[in-house]
């Protein structure tokens, strides 16, 4: 049967994360920009289920509770079997939902995920509550939430009576849900006409969402315990290797998928990669989409920039110089930004490079590189000034701030602890260069989106990553180190210095580029081949 013959009516996804109402990383633009654009532009339904968090107030976001099909004059509200070694118990489950730009939005509310004021790890707020509660570090009931939402989404879809053509699982908190639906007795007849995807966002150890507890799992899951035990990686119960045999995998660029299963690279993810090959699981690559209009600088009011430019137009791109002067004056207001701790201090001269970062501070990100490569540049006399917008962990934190209140650095440095999505904005349309020296990194958004503010990035040429060509649409190099990145940005600087006219004609290519090959209309296309083959060959259990 050819995929064209295989009709993709209704999608539903899965996720932890979603555009802005619950983000920690890119997943939350891919989930959401993928949605709309399947629902809008090719007209089917789309649903997404996420958990309604502590910090989210429904009402305030335009959701409402969810009626009983049965009973419509009353709320639906429900039990999920989540039980415990030992212990056979079940959690309360309602639903909050909303349509949003052609999407139906479901928020699974539960007592587990009220109390959580932070997608993935506890805040600051909670560990003056509870002092086990760490704040940085993740929940310790990961495992659990990740089995409810599965459990709470696959109950609703059934008391909806509805069945999907394709069910789509983003990442390791959401991939054991095809096995479930194939296991579990009716379960398997009911869907037995689903597909599944499965996207892997990030293969890296502790991405996976794996259990040590062998018990805990099994009794969580109610999974078959000669599946648990086909599912172990480095004796923890991997959700991607349970979900294998019932989906198709992909993840989020098509280099990333061959470096797990061809290279030594794969030992950073416990070696799933080579896992999934000995196995005979096809990992399918599929690099992210972008939506231009969500990052447009010719929109200064969507997107909270000083004034409007146009990479693709303007080679004098006047209004990026006046986006960087508005910032850079900004930097020394003594008022700061809400909820952002500011480190150091900016000249406020538009006409000296900016290099910029924006991200989480961790090794993955190669913020130890990053920290080493501006040290090296600060002591020589280069011309230029560096700000950095994230956070992570204490030590990585503290050896910014150091930098940047060095007094010899002083106007030079300048570290902005915290996010906040129209400040991030602001620092890609302010910045001439944007670092990111990723030790992995599966697809990366943040390059498409300084590309869009006229923003060239400087990259480690891996994963994702190699969709940025050397001297066209931004700066790369290859062995990971302090002297190679420094190289790299030397080159930019020395260009910017001595060749504005190419400068101008590498902003303009790189935006042409994402227009090309990278919007999420022409990826959307990818997606839906693998939801007809999901479909199609829907997998049953071995």
């Amino acid at each position: 049967m050819a995929n064209k013959q295989v009709p993709i009516r209704e999608i539903w996804m899965l996720s932890r994360e979603y555009g802005d109402l619950a983000g920690a990383g890119g997943v939350k633009d891919v989930v959401s920009q993928l949605s709309v654009t399947l629902a809008r532009w090719s007209g089917r339904s789309v649903h997404v289920v996420l958990p309604r968090y502590g910090f989210m107030e429904p009402e305030k976001l335009g959701f409402t509770l969810l009626a009983d099909p049965a009973f419509p004059e009353k709320e639906l509200l429900f039990e999920v079997d989540l039980n415990y070694p030992d212990e056979e118990r079940r959690e309360e489950v309602r639903i909050w939902w909303a349509r949003i730009n052609r999407v139906t939005l479901y928020l699974v509310d539960a007592e587990r995920f009220r109390e959580k004021q932070n997608v993935y790890t506890y805040t600051a707020d909670e560990e003056e509550n509870f002092s086990w509660q760490k704040m940085g570090e993740g929940h310790i009931d990961y495992f659990a939430m990740n089995i409810l939402l599965q459990k709470a989404a696959v109950d609703l879809m059934v008391l909806l009576g509805t069945r999907p053509d394709v069910i789509h699982c983003h990442d390791g908190h959401t991939a054991v849900l095809p096995a479930i639906i194939s296991e579990y007795p009716g379960l398997r007849h009911y869907f037995r006409n689903t597909g599944c995807v499965i996207t892997v966002h990030n293969a890296g150890q502790g991405y996976h969402q794996e259990v040590a507890d062998i018990p805990f799992a099994q009794a969580s899951t109610g999974l078959p315990l000669s599946l648990i035990r086909s599912s172990l990686l480095e004796d923890c119960f991997d959700p991607f290797l349970a979900g294998a045999p019932y989906a198709i995998l992909n993840t989020v660029s098509e280099n990333y998928a061959r470096e797990l299963r061809e290279t030594i690279d794969d030992h950073l993810t416990g070696w799933l990669g080579h896992t999934l090959l000995e196995r005979g699981v096809v990992l399918e690559g599929v690099t992210n989409g972008i939506d231009p209009e969500a990052f447009s600088a010719k929109d200064p009011e969507r997107s909270q920039i000083a004034a409007e430019f146009d990479p693709l137009g303007d080679l004098a791109l006047d209004g990026k110089l006046a986006c960087k002067t508005a910032l850079l004056q900004q930097l020394l207001d003594e008022k700061g930004f809400p909820g952002i701790r500011q480190s150091g201090i900016l000249m406020v001269d538009p006409g000296i490079p900016l290099i910029t970062f924006i991200g989480r501070l961790s090794a993955q990100k190669g913020v130890g590189v990053l920290t080493g490569a501006i040290k090296e540049l600060l002591a020589g006399e280069e011309d230029f000034q560096f700000l950095l917008l994230g956070t992570g962990s204490r030590y990585d934190e503290a050896g910014l701030v150091r930098l940047a209140e060095k007094k010899e650095n002083r106007g030079r440095v300048c570290i902005l602890r915290g996010f906040d999505t129209i400040l991030a904005n602001k620092v890609f349309a302010a910045g001439d260069f944007f670092l990111i020296p990723s030790q992995y990194e599966p697809c990366g958004l943040t390059d498409f989106m300084a590309q869009l503010f006229g923003n060239l990035p400087i990259v480690h040429a891996v994963g994702g990553l190699v969709k940025v060509v050397d001297g066209k649409t931004g700066f790369t190099y290859g062995l990971q180190s302090v002297a190679t990145l420094k190289r790299a940005i030397e080159r930019a600087l020395e260009l910017y210095k001595n060749d504005p006219a190419n400068i101008r004609k590498m902003q303009r290519q790189a935006v042409e580029l994402i227009h090309e090959c990278y919007t999420w209309a022409t990826v959307s296309r990818k997606y839906l081949d693998l939801y007809k083959r999901a479909k199609r060959n829907r997998v049953h259990a071995p």
